[in-house]
């Protein structure tokens, strides 16, 4: 693993202890394949990571926003740390590079996953709070993850953000349909397609046939913003 040296240099932390960022970055496909107790996979430190982001995306929210409703504020948190919105994350720091999979999973397209690739996201909250405290760990989530976040609650509002828009521009019929389905059985992966009076305006997948269907509509939605800025 020569380039988790890069991967340091982009998130801006450089680990005392590196296993825990080795950790971070293995796939349960490669530990049980290898049959090494040395290789731990993320599961465990992605919970702990989980927990943190959970702690301080809602601690955010409550002091950014103070005059909105409980209801609100879940929605706006679980809009920033959904699975989707971490897996933009996931990308920007291109953390499907430094995976470390299985043979199997890395033949099902593992590194480009939004459930794996989210999941690292957790982990590596995870392993800066035990490498250095909630201090580290709180400035990557800050710096990653609560970043950009109109974006991503448009990502995570999708449907009904495209809903309200062709309602405005008396669009016609918005539908939605399911083409596919992907992956192994404890790990499928949906693909829905949104239709505009009967065609395709975006296609997307997801872990469920919403999020899918969210996917879709941001799809549309994206190159509804495009053609009206063209």
């Amino acid at each position: 693993m020569e380039s988790m040296e890069e991967l340091e240099q982009k998130i801006g932390y450089s680990f005392k202890n590196e296993a825990l960022l080795r950790q971070a970055l293995t796939h349960s496909s490669f530990s049980n394949e290898q049959k090494i107790k040395k290789w731990k996979n993320y599961e465990r430190i992605e919970f702990l990571g989980d927990a943190v982001l959970e702690l301080v995306s809602s601690d955010y929210f409550y002091r950014t926003y103070p005059d909105e409703t409980e209801g609100n504020l879940t929605k706006m948190r679980a809009a920033a740390v959904c699975e989707q919105a971490l897996a933009i994350t996931a990308r920007e720091l291109n953390l499907g590079k430094y995976l470390v999979l299985g043979k199997g999973e890395e033949q099902n397209g593992g590194r480009e996953r939004d459930s794996i690739i989210a999941d690292v996201v957790e982990a590596v909250i995870g392993a800066i709070y035990l490498d250095s405290g909630m201090r580290e760990a709180k400035h990557f989530i800050y710096r990653f993850v609560l970043n950009d976040l109109d974006h991503k609650r448009l990502f995570f509002d999708a449907k009904s953000v495209l809903q309200e828009y062709l309602q405005e521009e008396k669009a016609g019929e918005l539908t939605y349909r399911s083409v596919g389905e992907e992956g192994p059985e404890h790990e499928k992966v949906f693909v829905m397609e949104a239709l505009l009076n009967g065609e395709v305006i975006g296609a997307g997948k997801g872990k469920s046939k919403k999020a899918a269907q969210q996917s879709a509509a941001y799809e549309a939605l994206m190159k509804c913003k495009k053609g009206n800025e063209g």
